[in-house]
Order: C-alpha cells, then structure tokens, then sequence
C-alpha cells in the first residue's frame, strides 16, 4: 500500500459516490420537509450507507455468494430500484411541489433511495470490494480504506446539508426543471446499470 494507491482510492470513491451530484437529487426527494427533518434524513442516509459499504468492503463477494447473488444480479436490481425513482421524480410524486399540498410525514427516503442505491449503490459497493482487496493481506491497509471511506461520507453529508443554500440559489422554478432533468438521468442511469449487469451474466457481448 503507497501513497499513490490512498490517493488514487480517494479519487475513485469521490467519483463514484460524487458528493456534488447528489445534492439536487436530495433537494428533490426531500421537497418540502423542515431543515431539522432534512438534517435527520441526510444524517441517517450517511451512517447506513457508510454501514453498507463498510461490510461489502470486508466480507466482499463472499457476503452476495453466500446468498446466492451475483454482482450483476445486484446491478440489475439496483438499476430497477433506480429507474422507479426516476419515475417518481419525473411525475413529482415525492416532490410535493403542487399548490396546496402538504409533505407526507411518513415520507422517508434516507435507506432508499438516498442510502441506496444512490450513495452506495452497485458502484459503490463494487469499488469497495477491488480497493480493500487491492490494499494487501494486513488490516492496516483494509483500516485505511475504511478511512477514505468514513471522510468521502463525511464530505457527503457535509455536501446534502449545503442543500437549503442551493434550494435558494436555484428557487422554485429551477428546482423543478433540475428535478425533471436528473429524473431523465437518472433513467438513462438505471438502465446502464441493467445493461452493464446483463453483460456482466454474459447472456450479452
């Protein structure tokens, strides 16, 4: 384990978990709750995601064999999950923007979709698994990564309590034009993910 390896794991969990990307998704599934409320969700969504990532980084593929799941069998079920998601946010089902309406209190989206499979979803995960078996045979490598780890899902809940100030920033209007447009990606997205599964079963080149 170098220098370079701690750097190059701290770039790819950076990106694929991508802190800056998930605040508008947040903002639009957290539409109209208290900052308090939203405090919570964020909080809650960072401690199970970082949970998650933790025991698919130690136990690995061993956890998903031993139930009998593959990492394309994940993938696919993730970019299901996802594309609902989209759905929900192209119709501003979890909005809650129209005139009049109220949020539902019961509304929690901080195991899904924000803690997954948004920030530890299929990618995630499966970058955890190469960079805790790439760190070494020792534990100190595998502390290390856990490390990077704990200060990217920092860096995102520090990130999704930035939200209000981008809510301001962006007003009404943008919010729902962003939400409808990252409900589109967000599509796109899923499907990728049902793509890259199916290749990965090999039943397609």
């Amino acid at each position: 384990m170098t220098t370079a390896f701690l750097i190059t794991a701290f770039a790819t969990l950076f990106v694929v978990i991508d802190p800056p990307g998930l605040v508008p998704l947040f903002i639009a599934l957290t539409q109209g709750m208290t900052a308090d409320h939203r405090r919570r969700m964020a909080r809650r969504a960072c401690i199970i995601a970082f949970v998650l990532l933790t025991l698919f980084g130690l136990l690995g593929e061993a956890l998903l064999g031993f139930i009998g799941i593959s990492m394309s069998a994940f993938r696919i079920a993730g970019g299901i999950l996802l594309f609902l998601t989209a759905l929900d946010m192209l119709f501003e089902r979890r909005t809650q923007r129209r005139e009049g309406q109220q949020p539902d209190p019961d509304h929690d989206p901080s195991v899904f979709p924000l803690a997954t499979p948004l920030i530890a979803g299929p990618g995630a995960i499966a970058t955890m698994i190469l960079l805790v078996g790439k760190s070494g045979d020792g534990w100190l490598g595998t502390v290390a990564v856990l490390g990077l780890l704990a200060g990217m899902i920092v860096a995102t809940y520090l990130f999704l309590l930035a939200s209000p100030w981008f809510e301001r920033l962006l007003g009404r209007t943008g919010t729902i034009v962003i939400t409808r447009l990252l409900g589109m990606l967000l599509a796109a997205l899923s499907v990728q993910f049902v793509i890259d599964g199916v290749k990965g079963t090999g039943l397609i080149g």
